[in-house]
């Protein structure tokens, strides 16, 4: 091999001995043990005494009792749902006394704002890029939300939290230089937190990126395991140099063989494909007879092998192409020799002694690709160099947990046939794995291992694990959270599920298949053909998640939720999904990660940010009361509301409106929150501007509460200009909001409105029938007698509701009329006619006809209105 260690003498010098933290004494829960390991057999056996009542629990993964225990480090991590968590939040709450006494706590720490910001955080740090994931969110981006909603000592939850990214933020909240670094405002002091997830490989990744580790134990523990698998493997990547003495082999290029249509030779597609110059090719031609060969299923040269459990399985004949190795400090290229080719023969006749995976890989959307290709069986997605390899290290580092996060980097990526192999200039260019993709390429590269495991592991320890800190994790379905205690999170910060952008379970089962623990995907939360879930089961289930996040959220505390789809329709189950669970919606911003995901990079459509949406529980229950005194209801909650958006926004030199106070998206709060807890509406639109006014004070056509007034003038002083509402009109109600900023500085002609109307249209949804310019204006506004349109006043805006109202439940009736007919569909429809019938009918009790008219409109305009599909939903569980 290239040397004897993978880390040299000078570098294992270089390191500061830090204390010797596994032979420590640990004390937790009041009970002290020796050191680490006595702590973890103690409660690893807890844990197995317990393990026959947890597996109740939603979520439980699919695994033998041996495999969950050793994976498990009790009570901070259980590859299962854990049964320890009331006992560390009723630790940590005793902690918040002995912090309040040190002045590192607020005794009445209140966040009336939301984290308003547009956030952009770019994702070279050393933690994100130690281990790769579908997805992640750049630690110090949270760390902004976290510093702004808590205080030392807070309790932070994220039941979706992939690789633990939450976490780490709230450890990483007491590095004043790290705080400093990244510009974050707060207090600074660590936060406790308690992190889940369904799948048992992103719990792994989790516990690794929480778990404090002396760096110099552990490079000494991975050098020897380390060198020990080279020495027993030491032949494995020789091949034969020039002069016949041996150099390490760096990576080999495998390619598809094709066969010729015209006279049934074979031939390498690499080969053929390329020129002299590294340049693909026009055409492939035929070595043998000169005709064109096509690349197709038809044409790919194929072998039968045996896999471990006796089954035949039919796969692209691949053969070595081009071999990179090094010999004497210097890099060569060559072409596979007599002895390569044997060495390849001589290892294909024997299998890894030690565990390697070998389950039949499951049947998905993301993996239907591996099995037509004839990959039915997870060991065929190997060279057999490599698996022997891998199962070898994984073997030795089974009491290592951070080797085996080091490995589990790479035996996909990077490590399998999985491995791209592209041309760029001229040159190779070793791409790895296609993201969020199962897909084994005509050309891949196979890896040396151990070069691989060198570069993950220098990774690692640029991440400092001696300064990560601790956190609670567990494997368990968000849908159940039974085991936390209701009102005892202070914030929760999460990235759920994206629809269908991901598989998870697919996509981690081959992990998964090396830590013998599967993902119960029957509770998870996607968008997915193969299980049957449509967009409506995504709905359901991230209601089921985030009820329980409410629930155990303290009142007045707030959630901020990271989401990315391509989808209106997903996205609005999203936002429908919060509002069913009680959550009330404060604003939407956007969260750059400065990196685009593989679909961002190469869809047009795709999101290139992900947006953020802020909410809270509300403090009290008193808005959603029956009471005759329904004034109180509504505008005490509307107060409570404006108190929890931003006051003020600020971009450069200017203030800039924001949306959220306008009447529309108020109204839309409060008919959104009191439909959902079937309670009548309780208050017509322009009855409720008309309260607006009266009771709140209008700045740039925002509502305040007086003293938010008072705060927004102070700050708008210092700025130079005010830009209104970006609004572009996508529907009706959009277009009349476009309408209010356009006329709210001075009256304007018809002529003078239309050509600024026209650019603004944009995006208008099939099947919406979007009224002309000139109905917008006879509907919502005032003609004075030089045919300028000015806003109605308030006895206007009454008389005018009531008759749009009128002229909008004829066209609703009109609709119901063409449902009744037999197979009645209705192509277009004006959705703001749907939204007033629909709310009659709710009010009338006349859940039928609601679900007529929805059945027949379009599914888009249902599916992508929030209001809409309220009244739908809850029609459907009257009828």
């Amino acid at each position: 091999m290239a040397s004897d260690k993978i880390f040299s003498n000078d570098y294992l010098e270089e390191l500061n001995p830090q204390s010797q933290i596994e032979q420590e004494p640990v004390t937790v829960f009041g009970l002290t043990f020796k050191n680490d390991e006595e702590r973890r057999q103690y409660f690893r056996e807890e844990l197995r005494r317990r393990l026959p009542e947890l597996r109740a629990i939603e979520g439980f993964p699919i695994g033998e009792d041996d495999d969950i225990i050793n994976l498990s480090d009790p009570p901070y991590y259980t590859a299962c749902p854990n049964p320890w968590l009331n006992d560390f939040i009723k630790q940590w709450e005793d902690e918040k006394k002995q912090l309040q006494l040190e002045g590192k706590r607020k005794v009445n720490f209140e966040v009336k704002e939301p984290y308003a910001s547009d956030v952009s955080e770019g994702k070279n740090n050393p933690i994100y890029m130690a281990h790769a994931y579908h997805t992640k969110c750049p630690h110090p981006a949270i760390m902004r939300y976290i510093m702004h909603y808590t205080q030392p000592g807070d309790i932070v939850f994220d039941g979706f939290a992939g690789t633990g990214m939450t976490g780490v933020a709230c450890g990483k909240c007491s590095d004043a230089k790290e705080v400093s670094e990244y510009h974050i405002e707060g207090i600074i002091g660590r936060r406790n937190c308690i992190l889940g997830d369904l799948s048992p490989i992103a719990s792994f990744i989790t516990y690794n990126f929480n778990n404090p580790v002396d760096r110099k134990i552990f490079v000494n523990k991975a050098n020897k395991i380390i060198n020990e698998v080279k020495e027993e493997v030491s032949d494995l990547y020789k091949t034969k140099h020039f002069n016949n003495d041996f150099g390490v082999i760096s990576y080999v290029i495998w390619s598809d063989y094709l066969v010729c249509p015209n006279c049934s030779g074979e031939l390498s597609y690499w080969k053929e494909s390329l020129d002299e110059n590294m340049k693909i090719k026009p055409h492939i031609l035929c070595p043998h007879c000169g005709s064109v060969v096509t690349k197709s299923k038809e044409t790919i040269a194929k072998e039968t092998i045996i896999t471990i459990d006796g089954k035949q399985a039919s796969i692209p004949l691949k053969k070595p192409a081009l071999i990179r190795y090094s010999y004497k400090g210097k890099k060569f290229t060559k072409e596979a020799d007599v002895e390569d080719f044997k060495l390849i023969e001589r290892l294909n006749e024997v299998y890894p002694k030690e565990y390697y995976p070998s389950s039949e890989i499951i049947d998905g959307v993301k993996t239907k690709e591996l099995i037509r290709a004839g990959y039915t069986n997870v060991s065929l997605l190997y060279t057999r160099r490599n698996l022997i390899v891998f199962a070898k290290l994984w073997e030795k580092a089974r009491t290592l947990p951070l080797l085996r996060f080091a490995l589990t980097s790479i035996l996909v990526k990077t490590g399998s046939l999985l491995h791209n192999v592209g041309i760029k200039n001229g040159k190779i260019n070793l791409a790895g794995a296609l993201p969020n993709a199962l897909f084994v390429p005509s050309a891949l590269a196979e890896r040396n291992v151990f070069e691989l495991l060198e570069g993950k592991l220098r990774d690692i320890l640029n991440m400092d694990p001696e300064e990560l800190h601790h956190v609670c994790n567990q494997v368990q379905s968000a849908t159940d959270l039974s085991n936390i205690e209701s009102e005892s999170i202070d914030y929760i910060f999460t990235d759920p599920p994206f629809g269908h952008n991901l598989m998870y379970s697919e996509l981690n089962f081959i992990h998964e298949d090396w830590l013998k623990i599967y993902t119960q995907n029957k509770d998870e939360a996607i968008e997915n053909s193969s299980q049957g879930k449509t967009v409506s089961d995504y709905t359901d289930l991230m209601t089921l998640s985030f009820r329980e996040y409410y629930r155990i959220l303290k009142p007045g505390k707030w959630m901020t939720v990271e989401f990315s789809n391509t989808s209106a329709a997903i996205w609005n189950s999203i936002q429908r999904a919060l509002t069913k669970a009680g959550f009330i919606i404060s604003v939407v911003r956007g969260l750059d990660k400065q990196q685009g995901s593989f679909n961002a990079q190469t869809t047009s459509t795709a999101v290139k940010q992900d947006l953020v949406i802020s909410c809270y529980k509300n403090t009290s229950s008193l808005y959603y009361t029956n009471d005759s005194n329904t004034e109180t209801n509504e505008w005490g909650f509307i107060e409570e509301h404006l108190e929890h958006l931003p006051v003020i926004s600020i971009s450069g030199k200017a203030t800039t409106s924001i949306i959220e106070r306008s009447a529309k998206i108020l109204y839309d709060r409060l008919v959104s929150s009191f439909i959902e807890r079937n309670l009548p509406v309780p208050i017509d639109a322009s009855v409720f501007q008309n309260g607006l006014r009266e009771r709140f004070i209008e700045r740039d056509g925002m509502f305040f509460t007086a003293h938010q007034a008072a705060e927004y003038d102070e700050l708008k002083m210092h700025t130079s200009e005010f830009v209104p509402m970006g609004l572009i009109v996508s529907d009706e109600a959009n277009g009349i909001e476009w309408l209010k900023n356009q006329l709210r500085e001075k009256p304007q002609t018809y002529q003078d409105i239309y050509p600024s109307f026209i650019k603004a249209l944009n995006g208008i949804r099939k099947g919406d029938q979007v009224p002309g310019l000139n109905v917008l204006l006879e509907e919502n506004f005032i003609q004075n007698d030089d045919e300028t349109w000015r806003l109605p006043n308030i006895n206007d805006d009454v008389d005018l509701e009531k008759l749009r109202n009128k002229a909008l439940l004829k066209e609703f009736k009109r609709y119901l009329e063409l449902c009744r007919k037999p197979r009645g569909k209705l192509k277009d429809v004006r959705v703001e006619a749907v939204r007033a019938g629909f709310k009659q009918c709710y009010s009338d009790k006349n859940f039928a006809d609601i679900i007529l008219v929805g059945d027949r409109i379009p599914q888009n305009l249902l599916t992508e209105d929030e209001i809409l599909l309220q009244y739908y939903d809850i029609a459907s569980s009257k009828v």
